[in-house]
C-alpha cells in the first residue's frame, strides 16, 4: 500500500468541517469572513453531510483568478491536491462494475465510505473523500493481497455509486443463484454445448425487472443514443452509443443476458420463442423526470444468440428549431423553398445514423397543422407522433412501401411520408402520388444530393418524370460538437483545412477552436453532435441537364454554381464558428470527387 503523506500528523479521524475551511482561507480561495459566517451556521447543517457538500452548497467562488465557482468536484480536486492524493472523477462507463464489485462486500464499502474504481492484478485503486480514515486500507490490501491507491473523489459520487454498482451486482448474482435448468431456450450450437451448467432464468424474475430499469435508466442519463446488447462465447456486452461513439458499460453472464432478452422482447410485444429470425418491436417509458422516451427495437441472430438494439428517440428533438439541428440560413430558406410548395417530391439523403429521421419528423411536425392531412408509411415506424397518421410495412401480410403509398392515395392526405425508396415500384407509387397533387417527402441513400437523381435514374425511374416530380435534394451528416464548457482557441492545420475544403477555396478563419476535455464531456473535448447539410433546389436548368444518361459530376457542377455548398463547405463553417473541428468534418463528409481535385 502507498504510504500517506508525511506531513498528516492527525490519522483516522474523520475530515472535520474546520480543516476545510481553515483550509481554503490559508490558500486565498475564500475569505476569513464567509469563512467564520458558516463554521457559526454548522449546527444548521447535517451530521452526515460531508464539509465539502457543506462548502459547495454556499455556492462561492474563488477570490484567485479568474474566480471559478467552488462547487463540488472543484472543492474535491483541491483536496485531492491538499493531501497530496491523486484526484479521481467517476465516470461510470470506465468502471468495470463486475471486477471492482467482486473485491469487496457492499456493507464495507459503505461502512468506510470508499468505493473501488479499478482493479489489475497487482493494483486496486479505492475511492474515498476521507483522506484521514485509513485504518482500513492495511487490512484490505493483506485480505486482497494487492496494493491499495488511494485517490479523492467526490463525496456524492462515492455514495451514489457505491449504491448503484453494489446493487446491479447483487441482482447479477441472485439471478444466477435463482436459475434453474430448463432446455427450452436453446438458441444456438454453443449454448447447446453449455447446457449442463447454464440454465434459463424467467424474464420476469425481479432481478433480471431490476437489471433492465437499470439499464434504460442509466442510458437516459448518460445521453445514450443506442443500447447493444451483444451476446458472446462466455457472457454478454452491454454498449452505448454516446455522441456517435460505442463505448462498453458492463459484461453480464450468459444466463443473466439471455434473461434480460427476453424480457425486453417481452415488454416489446416481440415472439420471446422466436430466437431464429431477426424480429423489430418498440417501448414507450419513462425516465426519472417523467419525461416520455421511445426505443425502437431490432433482433438478430448470431453465433452466440440474440443481439438486440434499441435506438432511443426523444420525443423533444422533434420540437427543435431547423437552426438548432444545425440549418444555416441560408439551408433555412432553401429547405423552406421546397416544403411550401404544393405538391412534389422532396428527398434526403445520408448514411444510417445521420440525422434524416429527425430532419424529416421536424419538418412533417412543422407542417402538420389541424388544416392537413399528414400520412406517413414506415419500416419500422421510427417515432409515433399523434399528429401524423403512420402506418407500419408488414411484408408477411403482404403491406410494403409500393403498396402502401397505394392505400394512402385513397385515404385523402395532402402530405405523405415514404420512410425509404428502395425500388422502382416505391418509385412509380411516390411519383404517382406527387403527379396527382401531393407533397411526398421520402430517403435514399446516397453520397451527396446530386446522387439522389442518378439513383433514380438507375431504379429505373424515366427522367422526365424526374424533371416534373423532384422539388430538391437534402444531403446530411452529424458531426460532433465541441464542449461549450471547454473548448479552447487552438491554431489552424492549413493543410488539413485545404483538404476539407479544396477545391472551393474557402477563406481561412482567422481562428478555430479545438478539444481540450472537462467533467461535462468526460475529458472528449466533444458534447453532442449537429448536423452539416447540402441542399440542392431543382431549377429550370437542372431540369434541363436530368437525362437517361445523365452525369451526376454534371449535375454537381451546376448545382454549385447555383448556389449549392457542399457537405464540407457546411462542416467548414461550423468549423470557423468554432462548432466542431476539421477532424470531425474530414470524418463524416465526402470528398470531392479526382476529377474536381485536378480542375482546383
Amino acid at each position: 500500500m502507498q504510504p500517506l503523506p508525511s506531513w498528516q500528523s492527525a490519522r483516522n479521524h474523520k475530515l472535520s468541517l474546520e480543516e476545510v475551511v481553515d483550509g481554503l482561507v490559508a490558500d486565498g480561495l475564500v475569505a476569513a469572513d464567509a469563512a467564520r459566517q458558516l463554521l457559526a451556521e454548522r449546527r444548521m447543517a447535517r451530521a452526515d453531510q460531508h464539509p465539502l457538500v457543506v462548502v459547495a452548497e454556499k455556492k462561492w467562488k474563488s477570490l484567485q483568478p479568474p474566480r471559478r465557482p467552488l462547487h463540488l468536484e472543484a472543492l474535491t480536486e483541491w483536496l485531492a491536491a491538499k493531501v497530496d492524493l491523486s484526484y479521481f472523477h467517476i465516470d461510470p462507463l470506465k468502471v468495470d462494475f463486475s471486477a471492482v464489485t467482486a473485491i469487496m462486500s457492499s456493507e464495507y464499502a459503505t461502512r468506510f465510505k470508499i468505493l473501488p474504481v479499478a482493479v489489475t492484478a497487482t493494483e486496486a485503486t479505492i475511492a474515498t473523500a476521507e483522506p484521514y480514515l485509513t485504518q482500513w486500507a492495511k487490512d484490505l490490501s493483506q485480505m486482497l493481497r494487492l496494493e491499495i491507491r488511494l485517490v479523492i473523489a467526490n463525496p456524492l459520487d462515492i455514495a451514489r455509486y457505491a449504491s448503484e454498482f453494489f446493487n446491479i451486482a447483487r441482482s447479477v448474482k441472485r439471478a444466477m443463484l435463482d436459475q434453474r435448468s430448463d432446455i427450452s431456450g436453446i438458441g444456438n450450437f454453443e449454448q447447446l454445448v453449455e447446457m449442463g451448467r447454464a440454465g434459463k432464468l424467467d424474464a420476469n424474475e425481479a432481478h433480471v425487472v431490476h437489471i433492465v430499469d437499470w439499464l434504460w435508466q442509466y442510458a437516459f442519463e448518460q445521453r445514450a443514443s443506442d443500447i447493444h446488447l451483444e451476446p458472446r462465447r462466455e457472457m454478454g456486452v452491454v454498449r452505448f452509443r454516446i455522441d456517435g461513439v460505442l463505448h462498453q458499460v458492463y459484461q453480464i453472464p450468459s444466463a443473466v443476458f439471455a434473461a434480460m432478452t427476453s424480457r425486453i422482447k417481452l415488454l416489446a410485444r416481440m415472439d420471446v420463442v422466436e430466437k431464429r429470425r431477426p424480429q423489430d418491436g418498440r417501448i414507450k417509458t419513462k425516465t426519472t423526470d417523467g419525461d416520455e422516451v421511445e426505443l425502437r427495437l431490432s433482433s438478430m441472430p448470431t453465433a452466440f444468440g440474440e443481439k438486440v438494439v434499441m435506438r432511443i428517440f426523444d420525443p423533444e428533438v422533434l420540437m427543435k428549431d431547423f437552426r438548432e439541428l444545425g440549418f444555416s440560413e441560408d439551408d433555412v430558406v432553401r429547405w423552406d423553398s421546397m416544403v411550401n410548395q404544393p405538391n412534389g417530391i422532396i428527398l434526403v439523403t445520408g448514411p444510417t445514423g445521420s440525422g434524416k429521421t429527425t430532419t424529416l419528423y421536424s419538418t412533417l411536425k412543422s407542417v402538420a397543422t389541424p388544416e392537413v392531412n399528414v400520412c406517413t408509411v414506415e419500416d419500422p415506424i421510427e417515432m409515433v407522433e399523434p399528429a401524423f397518421n403512420q402506418m407500419q410495412v408488414q411484408h408477411n401480410i403482404g403491406v410494403d412501401f409500393a403498396s402502401g403509398i397505394r392505400t394512402l392515395m385513397r385515404q385523402d392526405p395532402d402530405i405523405i411520408m415514404v420512410g425509404e425508396i428502395r425500388d422502382l415500384e416505391t418509385a412509380e407509387m411516390a411519383i404517382q402520388a406527387a403527379l396527382t397533387g401531393h407533397l411526398v417527402f421520402s430517403t435514399l441513400h446516397t453520397n451527396d444530393a446530386p446522387s439522389a437523381i442518378t439513383r433514380l435514374l438507375d431504379l429505373g425511374v424515366p427522367a422526365y418524370l424526374i424533371q416534373s416530380t423532384v422539388l430538391g435534394v437534402l444531403a446530411q451528416r452529424l458531426v460532433r460538437t465541441l464542449c461549450p464548457h471547454c473548448k479552447e482557441k487552438g491554431t489552424l492545420d492549413e493543410e488539413s483545412w485545404d483538404w476539407m475544403v479544396a477545391p472551393w477555396k474557402a477563406a481561412k478563419p482567422a481562428e478555430i477552436c479545438q478539444p481540450a476535455g472537462c467533467l461535462e464531456c468526460r475529458m472528449t473535448g466533444y458534447l453532442g453532435r449537429i448536423g452539416i447539410y447540402e441542399t440542392l433546389v431543382m431549377s429550370a436548368e437542372l431540369k434541363k441537364k436530368i437525362t437517361a444518361e445523365c452525369d451526376a459530376s454534371e449535375l454537381r457542377d451546376l448545382a454549385y454554381r447555383e448556389g449549392m455548398k457542399p457537405l464540407r463547405i457546411s462542416g467548414a463553417m461550423k468549423v470557423a464558428s468554432g462548432i466542431t473541428t476539421v477532424e470531425e468534418v474530414l470524418k463524416v463528409a465526402p470528398p470531392a470527387t479526382d476529377e474536381r481535385r485536378r480542375k482546383a
